[in-house]
């Protein structure tokens, strides 16, 4: 909503290249004296709810840890990354009070530094440069296939004398196995046979993904990869780039992928896919999101729900299972009405107000919503689960004279209901308290007297009172209407 919407500093956007410079002087740590971990992103579009289950899981192995936890912009693809994309990401990871210990890094402000890396892998005997032709890789590659091997440069052994011709830079894959001891996942191995000599630098000097993120990483000082496990296959030749530039590997912890209800891999047609949705759209408060998403493929050991915080105070890799994990949103918004129960009054009622303005433009709200709203909010909170239903259960008494009532409601009012409630209606406008214990006893009272159930009195007095909208309990909606308003929906329908 937009109470809670990060804006990103916007002088920060725009001095990339002096905060790059300043983290390459400032990160030389060792993998064995701190923990650093770090979430990497593609800014081509929205932060994925994927993507924030992984920030999450760095956020929170950092601070377990006592380490750092940081933030890279992988916006190396010029043609598809986006500033709307970058902001939507420093929003949605900001909403979920994911607070990084230094600024984001941008790796499109590290081109020469990532060529510089390959260039010291060639003279290190780690990488070379393959003049092969496009033709001439697409043969190697079909010989490789025919032979059940990766592709192998004829350059790689440095006997072929350079030409003219434009050239990639390659590494040079290991002939032996490659062991990734996953954290999450077990020991993984690939055959060194089974890696090809990757391009490190395209024949236009630009650099490669995989080339990046390890340079990247190295540089950072990151410990720690948690990733999901569709990068596992990525792992073996990342640690085989490593050992071609003389660094240690980090470890690696590969988690599962979040799945749909029905099992399926997380697409459009399961819902929102994007953490501003679920703040925007379906009123989810960041600290209930966050909560539900870390116990996506981690437990604690017992289902008491935990806080960001109190989690990261247990956070154990060995607790990651490897299955997939399967977005349930009934769990989901259970897990949220916990929070809201307990969140502060004022902050709801902005929020309610917020997604009123955002997301219910016909509705028309009177100039006393805010205090109407306020008012309200201790009692609805104990009956809502999202912002979204407490917007809908804001209606009721939003709602203007006289009201459109619904088909159920119109039902509801026959004849002999509307007499009962001329009945009731002298009885309401003497009652002395106007409270919604009292109230309560008094319908009480009045079904008793006129010998009918609830049953009788409940349905045509809520549609008298809503016109068929959400609302509480009857006695808590006459006391949030208020006398006045109260009597005078009565009246309308007499």
């Amino acid at each position: 909503m937009g109470g809670e919407a990060h804006q990103p500093d916007a002088g920060l956007l725009h001095k990339r290249d002096e905060i790059a410079s300043l983290m390459l002087t400032t990160r030389s740590m060792s993998s064995g004296q701190h923990v650093v971990t770090r979430f990497a992103p593609s800014p081509t579009g929205f932060l994925h709810i994927g993507g924030a289950r992984t920030a999450l899981f760095n956020w929170m192995f950092a601070r377990r840890h006592g380490g750092k936890y940081l933030l890279r912009i992988e916006d190396t693809d010029r043609a598809r990354s986006t500033q709307e994309a970058i902001d939507a990401i420093l929003a949605g990871l900001a909403w979920l009070g994911l607070d990084t210990d230094e600024p984001p890094l941008f790796q499109s402000t590290r081109a020469a530094r990532h060529q510089q890396a390959a260039h010291e892998m060639i003279k290190r005997g780690g990488a070379f440069r393959c003049y092969a032709t496009d033709a001439e890789v697409e043969a190697l590659r079909n010989e490789a296939r025919a032979e059940g091997r990766a592709m192998r440069s004829p350059y790689r052994s440095g006997d072929i004398p350079a030409t003219d011709r434009p050239f990639v830079v390659r590494l040079k894959a290991p002939d032996d196995d490659v062991v990734n001891s996953d954290l999450v996942q077990g020991d993984v191995r690939i055959r060194g046979r089974d890696i090809d000599d990757l391009i490190l630098l395209r024949s236009d000097g630009t650099p490669t993904y995989m080339l990046a993120v390890v340079v990247d990483d190295h540089d950072m000082g990151v410990t720690h990869v948690i990733r999901g496990d569709d990068h596992l296959t990525n792992a073996a030749r990342q640690i085989a780039i490593y050992s071609a530039a003389g660094w240690d590997a980090p470890r690696f912890a590969h988690i599962p992928l979040i799945h749909g209800p029905d099992g399926a891999k997380l697409s459009k047609r399961h819902g929102a896919l994007g953490v501003e949705a679920y703040r925007d759209e379906m009123g989810y408060l960041p600290e209930g999101l966050a909560a539900y998403l870390i116990r996506l493929g981690w437990s604690p050991g017992h289902d008491d729900i935990l806080s960001k915080e109190e989690a990261a105070e247990v956070f154990d890799l060995s607790r990651v299972v490897k299955a997939p994990a399967r977005l349930d949103f009934n769990k989901l918004a259970n897990v949220n009405a916990h929070f809201l129960k307990r969140a502060d009054d004022a902050r709801l009622a902005g929020l309610t107000r917020d997604f009123i303005a955002a997301n219910k433009p016909d509705w028309t709200i009177p100039p006393a919503a805010p205090e109407k709203i306020r008012a309200a909010i201790p009692i609805l909170k104990q009956r809502s689960k999202t912002i979204a239903e407490l917007a809908e259960m804001s209606f009721f008494f939003l709602a203007s004279r006289p009201l459109q009532l619904d088909a159920a409601a119109q039902k509801a009012l026959t004849g002999e209901a509307r007499a009962r409630l001329q009945r009731l209606h002298p009885r309401l406008q003497a009652h002395a308290a106007w409270d919604a214990s009292a109230l309560a006893a008094e319908l009480k009272d009045f079904v008793a007297a006129e010998g009918v159930g609830m049953g009788q009195l409940g349905p045509p007095l809520r549609a008298a009172l809503s016109g068929g909208a959400p609302a509480p309990d009857l006695g808590q909606a006459l006391a949030l209407l208020g006398r006045e308003e109260a009597l005078a929906r009565l009246e309308d329908q007499f």
